[in-house]
């Protein structure tokens, strides 16, 4: 066997079991070990992924079972897994293979290892989240690594409390996870930006149809008016108001450590008293992290993390961080995903956590420190 092959069999071996060993942690705290197949049903599980995800998928399929992916990610099929016949409350960890395109980042790995930790668990959401925080870090050892968290839950509850149409706030919502369109939105909803001449001129017809060549495309013409409608009560819309824009944005500007950044969260509350639940389970969050032993002092926090991960995550979000090697994705990373749960449980749901680590990343740091 050549020696680069030789050497490349004993990376993946030398992975495998640190995926092994960080199972082992997660077990002993009580999880129970699952498997998901590597294959999973693409017609069902692909929407849930978001943007991002469904773009970087690897999807086949065959005539008996019909679209088919490769696994992306283990949480997805582990809730659908729980929401069809787990008991409550559970605690999984699994270890094994994912497989990602990465056109945009093609020196990184389309296929490695991640070994996880999922909480499903009503009692006390706010403990559940610190003990997923914690036990991944504590598996992580001592590598100087950067703690970084968020509340997707803030900036959705702040939408949600908008003085403005139900159909503006579902595309603000939709777009939470895609800061530059999400942008685009509020800017052109706020009468920040101006609208495109080309949609000024449609809107103005009284026959949109006159001289329109004949229809190319999966539309048809119900759908194409029923855009139009939509576009003509939207342009009728008063806009956000300034003062709606300006909270907004304090949100999104909040990047501070824990204690701060409630405070400062706080303060935004009194003028967006829509935010006040989710600010007080971030308040129930400091208090059980600080019982778990984390210093929550130190703690970073900014309420635009996590926009570009996940978009099951709908609540709290964590990631771990080397030090100077922006090149590396997080070396572990989660989040909440309630509303996950509600969407395969067909109507159930269950307050839900959970984190990944990627032991090769691991490996990779501790062979350079």
């Amino acid at each position: 066997m050549p020696d680069t092959a030789a050497r490349r069999t004993a990376a993946r071996t030398a992975i495998r079991d640190e995926a092994t060993r960080l199972r082992a942690i997660f077990a002993a705290a009580g999880a129970q070990v699952v498997d998901p197949p590597v294959l999973q049903p693409a017609d069902t599980l692909l929407d849930l992924y978001g943007e991002d995800i469904r773009a970087r998928a690897y999807v086949t399929s065959d005539a008996v079972r019909g679209e088919q992916m490769l696994r992306p990610d283990f949480t997805v099929p582990v809730v659908q897994m729980h929401m069809a016949h787990g008991a409550e409350p559970a605690r999984y960890t699994y270890a094994g293979e994912v497989f990602r395109r990465q056109e945009e980042f093609p020196d990184r790995a389309n296929e490695y290892f991640q070994t996880g930790y999922e909480v499903f668990d009503r009692v006390d959401p706010a403990a559940a989240d610190a003990e997923v925080f914690a036990l991944i870090r504590q598996a992580l050892g001592d590598l100087p690594l950067r703690a970084a968290t968020g509340d997707i839950g803030i900036l959705a509850a702040a939408v949600e409390g908008l003085n403005t149409t139900p159909a503006r706030k579902a595309a603000l919502r939709r777009h939470i996870w895609r800061p530059r369109r999400f942008r685009a939105l509020l800017d052109r909803y706020s009468g920040r930006a101006p609208v495109p001449e080309t949609r000024l001129a449609l809107l103005a017809a009284a026959d949109p149809w006159a001289d329109c060549p004949p229809l190319v495309g999966l539309r048809d013409r119900a759908e194409i008016n029923a855009r139009i409608t939509a576009l003509r009560e939207d342009a009728a819309t008063p806009p956000i108001s300034e003062n709606e824009v300006a909270l907004l944005d304090a949100i999104l500007g909040v990047r501070e450590t824990l204690p701060f950044a409630l405070e400062h969260l706080r303060d935004i509350s009194v003028d967006m008293p829509a935010i006040i639940p989710a600010v007080s389970r971030l308040t129930a969050r400091v208090a059980a992290l600080s019982a778990r032993g984390i210093d929550v002092d130190t703690l970073e926090f900014e309420a635009s993390y996590g926009r570009t991960s996940m978009e099951y995550y709908d609540g709290f979000v964590f990631g771990f961080y080397a030090e100077g090697r922006s090149d590396l994705p997080p070396v572990a990373s989660g989040g909440r995903y309630d509303a996950l749960t509600r969407v395969l449980g067909q109507g159930a749901e269950i307050p839900a956590v959970g984190g990944v680590i990627r032991p090769g990343l691991l490996l990779e740091l501790r062979a350079a420190s």
